[in-house]
């Protein structure tokens, strides 16, 4: 665990992103200066001395459980506000990408798209919280007054993101926030502040694999919308196991290598990480070829995140598996922070992308 103290002195207007992952919980704090993101601290801690388990394993913890978790980490962290937003995990929302019919009147869409989101959520639309987003299409019909095919021109459908969450994740998250004397202004979908923090606008679509503890999800993000989504039940705690199998040795003391070695060369005792994430590659080829077969359009990179994207020499590997360009995300570039820090910020930032997309969101309300 690394934390960074404030290099700047103690501001008013400071923000914070309180990621709450599976395996630890990260923060990140920042503040707006001349117009720019300036990062205070940030830290991390595992879950799992919390719950009995290892360092990167995945956990279910109580609220109280998280809660002493988060506090502990707000401490030592030495975070200085209350003002914050929240990651909501992917695997407990739902997001589905639907074609509905198209309406002109925004009012009859909104109504089409509501009574059609019944379908596709398996419980009743009043436990969840509803959201949704409209897909851009890549070549928008342009309607003018002037153009008289203007109504035969006008689309038949529209691709719509159904986001949805329960009702009982967000009390949990309410609850703890509020128990570790924090005020969050809003609860957002982890993919979302991932967008934020590490795609650039880009005129085709990217892929972003982010790595997980217990599974790995994959995002086709066109226009800044996710326009493909898709869970791999595999993610960093499985990587750690392999090791600790090929090298005989502890969960902590596998957890430890696969940051400081990564992935080697075939034929060593670290082969067994490696892997595991040819199999979690493989998934996210097939991915990526189905939508490009679907949709007649390539992606043009893709970008590495979550705590699997700490791993040494991942994104080399990558390279060498995939005919794109692929790069290890670095959400810290999006901050000004201390030069002497920037090795050390690159070396963690896929881990901490939530958290930093977070806070950026959060600093747009200042």
């Amino acid at each position: 665990m690394s934390f960074l103290d404030s290099f700047f002195g103690k501001k008013e207007k400071s923000v914070l992103g309180v990621d709450i992952g599976s395996s630890s919980l990260k923060v990140v704090q920042l503040r707006k200066e001349r117009g720019q993101a300036v990062l205070e601290t940030y830290g991390e801690l595992a879950l799992g001395p919390y719950g009995g388990s290892e360092v990167g394993q995945a956990t279910n913890l109580s609220v109280e459980q998280i809660t002493e978790t988060l506090r502990d980490l707000l401490r030592e962290a030495k975070v200085t506000t209350k003002n914050c937003g929240v990651s909501i995990p992917f695997a407990r929302s739902l997001l589905i990408l639907v074609t509905l019919p198209y309406r002109k009147d925004p009012a009859e869409q909104k109504t089409v798209i509501e009574l059609e989101a019944r379908k596709y959520i398996p419980v009743p639309v009043s436990e969840v919280q509803l959201d949704w987003f409209v897909v851009p299409k890549s070549d928008p019909v342009q309607l003018t007054e002037a153009d008289p095919h203007a109504a035969s021109s006008a689309p038949e459908t529209i691709d719509v993101l159904l986001v949805a969450v329960h009702n009982d994740e967000l009390a949990l998250l309410q609850s703890v926030v509020t128990n570790a004397n924090l005020t969050a202004s809003f609860y957002e979908i982890e993919i979302f502040s991932t967008i934020r923090a590490v795609v650039e606008e880009q005129t085709r679509p990217v892929m972003v694999l982010d790595v997980g503890a217990a599974s790995t999800k994959a995002y086709i993000i066109e226009s800044g919308v996710v326009a493909l989504s898709h869970a791999i039940s595999i993610g960093s705690q499985d990587i750690t196991r392999a090791i600790s199998v090929s090298t005989n040795v502890s969960i902590p003391r596998a957890e430890a290598l696969k940051k400081k070695e990564g992935l080697a060369s075939p034929g060593t005792t670290l082969e067994g990480g490696e892997l595991v994430f040819s199999r979690i590659f493989a998934e996210a080829r097939r991915v990526l070829v189905q939508y490009e077969t679907a949709n007649g359009k390539s992606v043009g990179s893709i970008v590495l995140t979550g705590g699997g994207g700490v791993t040494k020499q991942l994104g080399a590997y990558a390279k060498n598996t995939f005919s794109i360009d692929v790069h290890v995300a670095d959400p810290f570039m999006k901050t000004e922070a201390p030069a002497f820090m920037r090795p050390v910020l690159e070396e963690i930032g896929p881990e901490f992308a939530v958290a930093v997309g977070l806070a950026l969101r959060k600093l747009e309300e200042i």
